[in-house]
């Protein structure tokens, strides 16, 4: 399985690392090769019964880290879901905290849509009692014109006669 820079996160010194990682895997290679030699050479050979322990032994270890790394592969996962669920409990209370300061500016305005009503309500009430007396004034003033208008041709009347 070959793994290119750019799955590694690629670059020139990550290129040189995975080229002393691979020169080093071969050495590694080479010297189990030396050391399987040397132990077929010198190998002690043992009955069937303590074979098949120490087989079963090494199955169960291979067995138990295989479990252990996947434990710690589901440690990461957990860490990283209360993280997320964290990090949504924060969002969440961010908009509950902007709902509550958007629901006070609308309380907020619409006080204030209701106290203009109020004041505008005063003044259409102080114009239209302003309008009567106005008409009231008018009507007097009617009433003074014709009164002067009749005293002035009774006067005209008076010296014509």
């Amino acid at each position: 399985m070959a793994i290119s820079n750019a799955e590694i996160g690629g670059g020139t010194g990550v290129s040189e690392r995975w080229s002393s990682a691979l020169v080093n895997v071969t050495e590694l290679g080479s010297s189990l090769e030396s050391l399987q030699r040397l132990l077929l050479d010198k190998a002690v050979y043992m009955d069937e019964e303590a074979f098949a322990q120490a087989s079963a032994k090494s199955h169960q270890t291979r067995i138990i880290k295989a479990k252990e790394r996947r434990i710690q592969t589901l440690e990461r996962e957990l860490d990283s879901a209360v993280l997320a669920a964290s990090h949504a409990r924060a969002e969440r209370k961010q908009a509950e905290v902007a709902q509550h300061a958007a629901e006070a500016r609308t309380q907020q305005a619409i006080q204030e849509l209701e106290d203009t009503t109020k004041v505008f309500t005063l003044h259409m009430e102080e114009l239209r009692s302003k309008q009567q007396e106005l008409e009231k004034k008018d009507a007097e003033i009617e009433v003074l014109k014709a009164i002067i208008n009749s005293l002035s041709q009774g006067k005209r009347s008076k010296k014509a006669s």
